[in-house]
């Protein structure tokens, strides 16, 4: 139970108790005993009351004949209005004059002193009391309130603790309440004593209790504060610990509770009976099992000489409710009935199985989905209307919802139908996020300082469920247009179909860590999407490129791919490819929600391919994987884990005998937010290698400008660039421990999140051979060769990321540090970006 709940229920207890009445018939009645004809009724005293409501409340009228019996039922009813703190009835000649005197208007409400209960606590609770500001003062309730207070502390262990009430009168009738709290310490336990115990020591058994009479040294933020719920609920454990271990007759005599003179101590002595260990007999099962008794049978085999153990028996009841209410038997009785066997250590159990009336769905209701379509929410239903309750279809179909990512929240809930006992409604409520993004990206890095980007994408395109997105980005290394749209359901089988038009311009010479080209292009492309199973789909596509590389950096790598297309006799042109592409995917993903999961997986493989009639032939096939552990029940804590792996080459020759090779564009490259952090973007992996052949008697001199020709043996000079220029393999990972983010709400912990992380990633060039530079002499102050296809040269970070589901889009902080390094690695501490998490 929270603290909130305990704080309620004892206040729930102080006002149940009864009330004395503020006034009593018999003593506010000051009229003779003899009857009389009344003439006339007056109501004295009125203030904020009009009349008519306070008549309606007095069972006399003009002409009746009244005593003092029928005058004490007068009061009583006008009482009970709950108007008046006082009321004296008197006779005046015929004339019955009730005069009265009104409750007090609450004015205000303070609260001091109160550091245990929270002042919404307070306010909530005294409003579910009546006591509310601008309403009148009940004075009968104060007492029960302080008493219901003073239960909360002792309950938490506060014994010392006082509450008062004041009531500061005001003019016009009103008051102003003013609650003075003086908690004092918690009592603290000094000692849990188990007596009666043989077969286990005290300190196994107090192991998984909640209250502590001692903490090791390391436990700072422990405690040993008394509270009378926990101990409650450490008494369970302590039951079900022995009942698990086969003491099926084990109990707690008596638990005694005493506390030291200054009552900030407190010693616990609890009284155990362990009983005997009793070993399983035989088991039976009895009911009306609906025609799945060999399915039953099969749950409930134990073997004989099994020994005893209540967990095991709880969790073949629930598997056999959980088994019925797949078949629509929502609410079956399941009981296992032990019967210990006199003269022996044997038990027989006889499980009584009642699977109850079938349900049937009379209908499924949405509520809260306010802009996204019902017929979106009811495709992802796989308990279907007019069919058997489900509740193994009703969880996957919450869970469908929840992988849309459109909802922070999905709750599913079943009430009877008003229609038929044998129906029920299901609701399934949910809570709208946003789900489209205005793409920001803010960066800083040590070398290249503040980066910037933008973006605009819409996943539920007017609450359709379908993809949509217009990006029109410029800034000052690349201009591009696009637009794309997703059909997620072209089929009622949900087939999908997509499609994308896009043109670009990308001056790599304009951004801080990419070596100088330029590519335009222009492309069309569309896939369709096949689902194989629940949580398996393909995937295959076709897409159309123009390309225009030009401007390019003459360095090794590139030479080797670009120069085979130059025009000789005008090089400063570039080159021109008409590229097909064929791509097909598999994907599984598991994952119990869409945004912020924190349970299951999501695991894709795809492969892209230039086809054979493209100006470039190549492949690049790519892997995702993530898992999620949730550590608590609660899914508070969760433990994630990540992986891809990607790799490119070209296949084939060309009509010269010339092996395609990868397009330098296409290398795979890490650092920054996506993939790396602690690193610049697109900053790790194989740098550029310039190789100056030098001026040799006889040999055409070259003086310096970089060139792609054979090297002159013994002449040749290398210059390795600061900058990567990626490679056609890559490898990056990390796990990650996300924890709950600290002065968040409960009910906006799935909007964001915290993570402790670790990276771990490389890049790396299969095709780069390293023997043909090594020997070669290095220029000036360039950076060391490495061999650039050896993958063992990663790079590591560590940090902290949180990221929040705002109006705008996902934003994403991140903080991080590199722990595994080279001397010339770009580092960046702090990323900003709205619209992608991961």
């Amino acid at each position: 139970m929270t603290l909130k709940q305990l704080f309620l229920s004892a206040l729930v207890a102080a006002a149940s108790l009864p009330a004395h009445e503020a006034s009593s018939a018999e003593n506010n009645s000051q009229v003779n005993a003899e009857k009389f004809v009344v003439e006339d009724i007056r109501v004295r005293g009125l203030q904020r009351v009009a009349l008519g409501a306070a008549l309606t409340y007095i069972p006399i009228r003009v002409g009746d004949e009244v005593d003092a019996n029928r005058i004490r039922a007068s009061i009583r009813s006008l009482n009970s209005a709950a108007y008046f703190e006082n009321i004296i009835v008197k006779r005046d000649g015929n004339t019955l004059v009730f005069e009265v005197i009104e409750r007090p208007t609450i004015s205000s409400i303070e609260f001091d002193g109160n550091k245990e209960i929270k002042d919404e606590m307070l306010e909530e609770s005294l409003t579910d009391s009546g006591i509310v500001v601008g309403e009148q003062l009940d004075r009968t309730m104060i007492s029960s309130i302080e008493t219901g207070l003073e239960d909360f502390f002792h309950g938490v262990g506060k014994y010392n603790a006082t509450v008062d009430i004041n009531v500061i009168e005001l003019p016009r009738n009103r008051v102003r309440l003013e609650l003075q709290f003086e908690e004092g310490d918690s009592a603290e336990i000094q000692q849990i004593n188990i007596v009666g115990n043989s077969s286990f020591t005290d300190e196994q058994l107090l192991v998984d209790f909640e209250l502590k009479d001692q903490l090791p040294w390391w436990n700072f933020i422990g405690e040993r504060r008394y509270q009378k719920q926990q101990l409650t609920g450490d008494l369970e454990k302590l039951e079900s610990f022995y009942r698990n271990r086969g003491y099926l007759a084990f109990q707690v005599e008596s638990v005694q509770v005493s506390m030291t003179p200054d009552r900030e101590g407190v010693y616990i002595t609890i009284n155990v009976n362990e009983g005997d260990v009793y070993d399983i007999r035989d088991v039976n099962v009895i009911g009306d099992l609906k025609g799945h008794e060999e399915v039953i049978k099969r749950l409930t085999a134990i073997d004989p000489g099994t020994r005893y153990n209540a967990e095991q028996i709880t969790f073949l009841e629930d598997a056999i409710s959980r088994y019925y209410g797949r078949f629509g038997y929502a609410y079956p009785e399941v009981r296992a009935i032990p019967d210990m066997q006199e003269g022996s250590n044997e038990v027989d159990l006889t499980f009584s199985v009642n699977p109850g009336q079938r349900i049937y769905v009379d209908r499924i209701n949405f509520i809260g989905n306010n802009i996204t379509a019902d017929e979106v929410l009811r495709r992802e239903m796989r308990q279907l209307e007019g069919a058997p309750l489900n509740d193994q279809l009703i969880e996957q179909s919450k869970v469908r919802l929840e992988r849309l990512g459109y909802f922070e929240t999905v709750e599913t809930s079943t009430r009877k139908s008003d229609t038929q006992d044998d129906r029920v409604e299901v609701d399934f409520t949910v809570k709208e996020q946003p789900s489209g993004s205005f793409n920001f990206t803010l960066g800083y890095g040590d070398y290249s300082g503040f980066q910037i980007g933008l973006g605009l994408s819409q996943e539920n395109f007017l609450g359709s469920g379908n993809r949509a997105a217009i990006n029109v980005n410029t800034n000052r290394y690349n201009k591009s247009a696009s637009v794309s749209y997703t059909d997620r359901y072209l089929t009622k089988d949900g087939v999908s179909l997509s499609g994308q038009v896009y043109i670009s311009e990308f001056d790599a010479g304009n951004l801080e860590n990419y070596i100088r080209y330029n590519k335009k292009q222009y492309g069309i492309g569309s896939s369709i999407g096949f689902p194989i199973n629940e949580v398996t789909s393909l995937n295959f596509g076709a897409t159309y490129r123009n390309e225009q590389i030009s401007n390019v950096d003459s360095y090794e790598q590139v030479s080797r791919f670009y120069r085979p297309y130059l025009d000789e006799q005008n090089p400063n042109l570039g080159v021109k490819f008409d590229i097909f592409e064929l791509s097909a995917g598999i994907s599984r993903v598991t994952l119990n929600r869409g945004m912020f999961p924190t349970a299951g997986s999501s695991n894709s493989l795809s492969f892209e391919v230039a086809t054979p009639n493209s100006d470039v032939n190549y492949f690049r096939t790519n892997y995702d994987y993530r898992q999620y552990f949730p550590i608590t029940d609660s899914h508070s804590f969760v433990f994630m884990t990540r992986l891809r792996i990607g790799y490119g080459n070209g296949y084939g020759t060309d009509d010269n005998g010339n092996e395609y090779l990868f397009p330098f564009y296409e290398n795979f490259r890490l650092g920054g937010r996506d993939n790396l952090r602690g690193f610049e973007g697109n900053t790790i992996g194989p740098r550029a290698i310039y190789r100056y052949p030098q001026t040799i008697p006889g040999q055409p001199g070259y003086d310096g400008i970089p060139t792609g020709l054979p090297a002159y043996p013994g002449a040749d000079q290398l210059a390795v660039s600061q900058y990567s220029v990626g490679g056609n393999a890559m490898a990056v990972g990390g796990l990650e421990l996300i924890v709950p983010t600290p002065f968040i709400s409960e009910e906006n912990k799935n909007t964001v999140r915290t993570s402790f992380y670790i990276d771990v990633g490389n890049v790396w060039d299969t095709e780069f051979d390293y023997a043909t530079y090594s020997q070669l002499e290095l220029i000036g102050n360039s950076e060391a060769l490495k061999d650039y296809s050896e993958p063992t040269h990663y790079r590591a970070a560590a940090g902290i990321s949180i990221q929040w589901i705002s109006p705008m889009g996902p934003i994403t902080l991140s903080f991080g540090r590199p722990i595994k390094s080279e001397e010339t690695d770009r580092t960046q501490t702090f990323t900003f970006n709205i619209g992608t998490t991961f």
